[in-house]
């Protein structure tokens, strides 16, 4: 289990490469504030869309490349990008540095619940792809206590360090590749569509963007929308809860219930969550009782979807290819929920964001129940 230790540091460090961005944008709007908010927003938000993009692509020349290669590669060049972003160069460097960083992203979360789902022993497999779920909101939170004590400039040279040390460390112990024949990547384009028609290779993705369009929405419009008194509360505590009750309650349940049904009671159990946000939307308890609900139901899915990709897919390359359509779907819901949602809220008020989000977790349910009679009719 230390390989997969390592392998979810590896994931704190890709996590920060948004974080660390995150933690420092109204102290990076003196130096590029001048280029627009709508400049500034993609300093942070290219790293995503390189993977809204390329997720997919990602899987396949992972799986083409060697995973062990890709990892180490990515953390390099991660760590390049970090101590060039601490000169503070000038914005078109800066936004080339970050496009550099979302390729790099993208390559660790391809590679990394891949090979755990390889390296980790079969009966704490379920630990294991629930622990790399964890390393966003982990990462979050400790940026969220060094952030106000760093300064741009320690901030990228800490994490550069980071990921040179990661990078020499994995180097020296996964193992190595397996020499094999590849195919050549041939049509793309053809490829993707194979992946998305797959119910196997297609089914932890399309689940999974149901929860990044609904988890970092919330994370980010309810806080502000909690009376003063419990804000503090709800922005701190939704994501411990979240990761605390993935790796307990989440993991003892997978040990009963198959991944992929896990999921779609992961999805049931938050709309309770949503319907009390509603009731008690503008009272302060009542808003916590409801984000912690949605949010311990929430980080089921999360830990469950990853679960899903080694369930369902036996062989590495085709891990590979599905943990390369959930960093592409995985990024398609960050991008767009937040804007919708907020545009909701907006618009027509908290019931039209419960009644939405309730909607999403059912179209969640219904995902998983498409895929999985897809598969059994496949067998029979």
């Amino acid at each position: 289990m230390i390989l997969v230790l390592l392998l979810w540091c590896a994931g704190l460090g890709a996590a920060a490469q948004f974080g660390k961005i995150s933690i420092l944008y109204d102290t990076l709007r003196a130096t590029y504030g001048g280029n627009g908010e709508v400049a500034l927003g993609l300093v942070v938000s290219i790293v995503g869309m390189v993977g809204l993009i390329f997720g997919t692509t990602a899987g396949l020349l992972v799986a083409r490349i060697g995973p062990r290669r890709a990892i180490v590669a990515a953390l390099a060049a991660g760590a390049m990008m970090s101590a060039l972003q601490a000169l503070m160069p000038a914005y078109p460097l800066m936004l080339a540095s970050r496009m550099i960083e979302g390729a790099s992203h993208l390559a660790i979360v391809v590679v990394g619940p891949t090979m755990i789902a390889t390296l980790a022993p079969e009966a704490r497999r379920p630990l294991a792809m629930t622990l790399w779920s964890s390393f966003f909101g982990v990462t979050y939170t400790v940026l969220a206590l060094i952030g106000p004590h760093a300064t741009p400039t320690g901030l990228f040279l800490g994490h550069a360090g980071y990921m040179v040390a990661l990078a020499l460390v994995l180097a020296a112990t996964l193992p190595p590749d397996p020499r094999m024949p590849t195919a050549p990547l041939g049509n793309l384009l053809k490829q993707h569509a194979e992946i998305y028609a797959s119910p196997r290779l297609s089914a932890p993705a399309m689940g999974f963007c149901c929860y990044t369009f609904l988890y970092v929405a919330v994370l980010t419009l309810l806080p502000p929308e909690t009376p003063v008194t419990h804000r503090a509360l709800i922005a701190a505590g939704m994501p411990l809860v979240s990761i605390a009750v993935s790796l307990t309650l989440g993991v003892r349940l997978l040990r009963h219930l198959s991944a992929v049904r896990l999921v779609q009671w992961g999805y049931a159990a938050a709309i309770p969550g949503f319907v009390i946000l509603w009731a008690f939307w503008g009272d302060g308890a009542g808003m916590v009782a409801g984000g912690f609900l949605l949010s311990a139901a929430l980080g089921i899915v999360q830990g469950a979807s990853f679960a899903s990709i080694p369930e369902l897919n036996t062989t590495p390359e085709d891990r590979a290819r599905a943990a390369g359509a959930v960093a592409q779907l995985g990024n398609l819901g960050t991008t767009t929920g937040t804007p919708v949602l907020a545009a909701l809220l907006a618009s027509a008020g908290p019931p039209a964001l419960a009644l939405a989000a309730t909607g999403l977790c059912a179209v969640g349910i219904a995902l998983h129940q498409v895929q999985s009679r897809r598969r059994k009719l496949q067998a029979d």
